[in-house]
């Protein structure tokens, strides 16, 4: 890919797979913490330590993925160290996005424990909306135990079934993705709307917040 002129963002959920990924060449890490949706790997490491880890072992940019819905965690990720953001789930509710109203407010309804991890007895931990299927689903999975398998519930998670659920606009009749940050959902702007106040919040966050908060040294 070098070769082509094509630079590579690369998803890694875990500091050890960030330095390989440098390793092989790629030019920008997106580090995921364990809020995100999807898969957040198996390791179990938020945001909070996972990007100041980054900060301290990395060499190459990387942007902080996974909760991220508002300019106030822009700055938390540029203080800790990333050089931008990545964000999914927040731009799955704007009114640009293709999913039906239904899905819409139902993350305007979520909190941020409204997700489902599943699949997790399999070490393929993906984070879904909780909803009807995804529940049942953690049912299943709980129950079987270790005798769990990937074919108890294919009939519920397979491809097929969401993309029907989200075409007849049922929020309940299939798995979609959606990370933590859905609790921090109240609105459905536009993506231009989303992106202007975020940046916003950023930069009041960093310019005017962070500043009021330092003390001036005695000269005493």
């Amino acid at each position: 890919f070098k070769d082509a002129g094509i630079v590579t963002i690369h998803k890694c959920i875990s500091v050890r797979h960030a330095i390989s990924a440098e390793r092989y060449g790629v030019d920008i890490i997106s580090l995921d913490g364990f809020e995100c949706a999807g898969h957040p790997g198996e390791e179990d490491v938020g945001n909070f330590v996972l990007q100041a880890k980054g900060a301290k072992v990395l060499t190459k940019p990387y942007v902080c993925s996974g909760g991220v819905g508002d300019g106030k965690q822009i700055a938390a990720a540029l203080a800790l160290g990333a050089d931008g953001v990545n964000c999914g789930t927040r731009f799955c509710a704007t009114q640009e996005c293709n999913w039906p109203d239904s899905f819409k407010k139902r993350m305007l309804e979520a909190s941020e424990t409204d997700t489902v991890l599943m699949l997790r007895r399999l070490n393929n931990t993906c984070r879904v909306f909780r909803n009807k299927v995804s529940a049942e689903v953690e049912e299943i999975e709980s129950s079987k135990g270790e005798d769990f398998d990937f074919q108890d519930v294919a009939h519920l998670v397979n491809g097929k079934r969401g993309r029907a659920a989200e075409k007849r606009g049922d929020p309940d009749g299939g798995i979609w993705s959606a990370g933590q940050v859905v609790g921090l959902i109240d609105t459905i702007p536009t993506v231009a709307q989303v992106m202007n106040q975020m940046v916003q919040e950023a930069e009041e966050t960093i310019t005017s917040r962070l500043p009021s908060l330092l003390t001036t040294r005695s000269r005493l």
